[in-house]
């Protein structure tokens, strides 16, 4: 892959970085194997990028066991300051000492607030960030300072303008184009030569994988050899501000997939053609999607037990995909992920309003309002009697039942 430039701190980033937040799991855990396989495999085909965080599990304990010996010198690693468990000045030394003993180093390369709004910045200044910042520079503890923004694009000038930051984490995708920094607001990060990292390009696996029919066609009928993946990552690599996407790859297809088109892009390469043809696409995606959720999972854990990613993205799918009738596809997915026959029940009527999660919603969703949708949408009056049931017969039996239903 051709590397890109920051201007502000000199180093040459991959434009694929790997998003070490969603990591293959099993049995609750990081699946260490196929982690590492998956990891050590995008160093080698030239990512030299990994972002974690404080608040992502096990992530940078994992990461800095396995990135030893050659496999340390070649990457950049990017961790976050927890900013919402921050309550004095001490606190951020605490963490940012805390995290280096995790990722077994001396030094991070690009050390980010996480999860920043204006409002976030002001609490944080009255705690000497400024202060932090400059003495964990000035000791060495970390090499670059920025922070990944979760506020409205009217306040990002002025986080950007708090302190001379060297880079800055957004969200971008051609369905959030003009959300949260957007295009404006990149365009002045980079004015003063930040580096420009971008998350959820794929809005949480919503641009990936199966989209709605018509979506699909769109895409298929331009170059029927491209995955809707590849096409997202096109789009935000195509914009000669950004530094580096950050996909949080889970397969080695997914790995491939993405450094492959990620080889390919060039900025300013894209057709007019291919970029009207993202434009046709996004036109069909807003036509479908109810919640704009991008499963990012900041709202969680909830009190209640509500599994709120997982509730909203099924209520989405079910309007993506167009699943009709009483007893359908998503129905089916309802009960069985978040109504209790896997595990314990996450669904949405455990919901109290006790509103915890609205202040941890990038988005700004209203959450409160969207599960009492998502409700209505799935939960019978006779949900009681139907998870026995389900749990009983098993679950292959269930989706047969359903599936004959659907007929």
């Amino acid at each position: 892959m051709q590397n890109r430039l920051i201007k502000k701190t000199g180093d040459e980033i991959s434009p694929l970085g790997f998003g070490a937040m969603r990591l293959p799991l099993k049995n609750g855990k990081i699946d260490r194997k196929k982690a590492t396989e998956q990891i050590y495999h995008a160093i080698d085909n030239g990512v030299n990028f990994i972002d974690t965080a404080f608040l992502y599990g096990d992530s940078e304990k994992f990461l800095g066991e396995i990135l030893q010996g050659e496999y340390k010198d070649k990457v950049k690693i990017s961790t976050k300051l927890p900013s919402i468990n921050v309550r004095k000045y001490e606190d951020m030394e605490k963490f940012l000492n805390e995290q280096l003993k995790r990722l077994q180093r001396d030094s991070i390369d690009y050390y980010l607030i996480h999860s920043v709004d204006l409002k976030t910045v002001n609490r944080l200044l009255k705690k000497d960030l400024i202060k932090f910042l400059d003495k964990a520079k000035s000791e060495g503890k970390i090499r670059h300072a920025g922070f990944s923004y979760h506020g409205p694009k009217e306040e990002f000038d002025s986080v950007i303008d708090v302190y001379d930051w060297d880079v800055v984490m957004v969200q971008y995708n051609y369905f959030d184009e003009n959300v949260q920094a957007s295009v404006e607001g990149i365009e002045y990060a980079a004015s003063k030569g930040m580096g420009i990292f971008v998350m959820e390009p794929l809005k949480g696996g919503i641009l990936a994988g199966k989209m709605p029919k018509e979506a699909e066609e769109i895409f298929k009928n331009a170059d029927p050899n491209k995955t809707t993946a590849q096409w997202a990552i096109q789009w935000v690599l195509n914009n000669r501000n950004v530094s580096c996407v950050l996909s949080g790859m889970n397969s080695m297809e997914q790995i491939d997939d993405n450094i492959a088109i990620a080889d390919k892009t060039a900025p300013l390469s894209m057709t007019f053609e291919e970029i009207e043809t993202v434009e046709l696409v996004k036109r069909v995606m807003r036509n479908s999607l109810r919640i704009n959720c991008s499963t990012c999972g900041y709202c969680m854990p909830c009190p209640q037990g509500v599994n709120i990613p997982e509730c909203l993205k099924i209520y989405n799918e079910k309007y993506l995909f167009n699943h009709k009738g009483l007893i359908n596809t998503s129905f089916m997915d309802y009960y069985q992920y978040v109504g209790g026959i896997m595990g314990n029940a996450g669904n949405a009527g455990l919901c109290n309003g006790c509103g915890k999660c609205l202040r941890k919603c990038p988005q700004k969703l209203d959450i409160i309002s969207e599960l009492k949708k998502v409700k209505k949408e799935f939960e019978l009056p006779g949900l009681k009697y139907i998870l026995p049931v389900a749990k009983n017969i098993g679950i292959p039996i269930y989706r047969e039942i359903v599936n004959i239903l659907n007929r």
